[in-house]
């Protein structure tokens, strides 16, 4: 079954040779696909360079070839992303291998004086919407487009450039849909923010931007995350004339959390009984044992008694929290 790409591509071509020539209606040669047109196979390969190593010492150089590398890699990962959501089957593509190809095809591209290898989403898009399920529709995808450069390039120069625009737009949508959208924003504001900072940064800057934007939320957003759930607060009925509070601290406490705990500690009522459950916790940052430490004190003062829950056994008012905590291995 012929494909709407094909389809749009060929009615571009149409369009542009029925046109042609005519001032209002016609395609101007700037917006058409531009490919060399070799005489004959000596003038095909006389296209390949060989690189220039005596820039190799070039700063400059190295600053390119860095951020090209970079985006190029964040490109391919965020298409092997997309290109697993679309695909049937749903596989899983070995990201690491990925990169690894992406390197090694770079490297021949370069020797050659060819544009650096990316993963590219409407490529992958149109394998699977034809019904390629291997490894062989990329490869032979690719011998595709080397026989059609070199045997109809004045064809493919026939192509209007709106005409692809127009395939990447219904490719994007596919990707974009405002279902995914809604499907963000029911999710909460902590995964709706992030997404829609990145969006916007890439539609209006650049990819680089636009994924370093949403970053960087993404970490606010986590370390938000990371604050709130840094303990769990239980206030049970009164025993024994006081107030019964459990805290059971997080697998992983960290610096970040400190104010949250300090906070909480600070707001407990004088004469209560504080339970701390440490049996989950895997990483307790020194300065949230310091906390513990001073609280020790200002406990005594307040009538509050702790007990400490931990996988070594349960302490009554332990006298050194730091002694205690150090007995412990940071990972135990």
């Amino acid at each position: 079954m012929i494909q709407g790409p094909l389809v749009a591509v060929v009615a571009g071509i149409i369009y542009y040779v029925s046109t042609e020539g005519n001032a209002k209606w016609g395609i101007s040669t700037d917006h058409l696909v531009s490919v060399p047109v070799p005489e004959d196979m000596a003038s095909f390969f006389g296209q390949f360079s060989f690189p220039n190593f005596s820039a190799i010492g070039n700063p400059d150089i190295w600053i390119t070839g860095f951020t090209i590398a970079l985006v190029a890699s964040l490109e391919t990962l965020l298409c092997v992303e997309a290109t697993d959501k679309l695909d049937p089957e749903k596989r899983v593509t070995p990201t690491n291998r990925e990169l690894v190809a992406q390197g090694v095809g770079n490297m021949f591209s370069g020797m050659i004086g060819g544009l650096p290898v990316t993963q590219v989403i409407v490529r992958s898009s149109a394998n699977i919407q034809s019904g390629g399920k291997s490894k062989m529709s990329a490869i032979i995808h690719g011998f595709f487009l080397l026989i059609s450069v070199m045997l109809i390039p004045t064809l493919l120069n026939m192509i209007p450039l709106s005409v692809l625009a127009a395939v990447l737009f219904i490719v994007g949508y596919k990707l974009a849909k405002p279902a995914l959208f809604k499907t963000m924003y029911n999710l909460g504001w902590k995964q709706f923010v992030p997404f829609i900072v990145t969006i916007v940064g890439i539609v209006f800057t650049d990819l680089l931007v636009g994924i370093g934007l949403g970053l960087a939320v993404g970490i606010v957003v986590i370390l938000i995350k990371s604050y709130q759930n840094s303990h769990f607060l239980h206030i049970q009925d009164k025993s024994n004339g006081k107030h019964r509070i459990l805290m059971t601290l997080a697998e992983e406490v960290t610096f970040f959390n400190k104010g949250a705990i300090l906070k909480e500690l600070d707001a407990l009522p004088e004469n209560s009984y504080l339970e701390l459950d440490v049996r989950k916790t895997r990483y307790l940052d020194n300065d949230i044992i310091e906390i513990l430490e001073d609280f020790s004190e200002k406990a005594k003062n307040r009538g509050i008694d702790i007990k400490l829950i931990s996988e070594r056994g349960i302490v009554e008012n332990p006298p050194s929290y730091i002694e205690f905590f150090n007995l412990r291995p940071k990972t135990a």
